[in-house]
């Protein structure tokens, strides 16, 4: 199922969180999750509020509140 999926992978950007502050750029990375995946999976953790997001014009930065 999605949901599961997109659960998991927010799983995956929460733990790569715990190290500190990260952009989307590193996040990808650190989680070796492709674009999609990894917007889905933040706007999950956003939905919960469990992230905020920092956006200037080069980069954003993802946090766990």
């Amino acid at each position: 199922m999605l949901t599961a999926k997109i659960g998991e992978n927010a799983g995956l950007v929460w733990n790569a969180l715990q190290g500190g502050d990260l952009t989307t750029e590193a996040l990808k990375k650190a989680t070796k999750l492709k674009v999609a995946d990894l917007n889905l999976a933040l706007g999950w953790l956003a939905r919960e509020g469990k992230i905020a997001f920092d956006v200037n014009e080069k980069e954003t930065t993802v946090s766990l509140i």
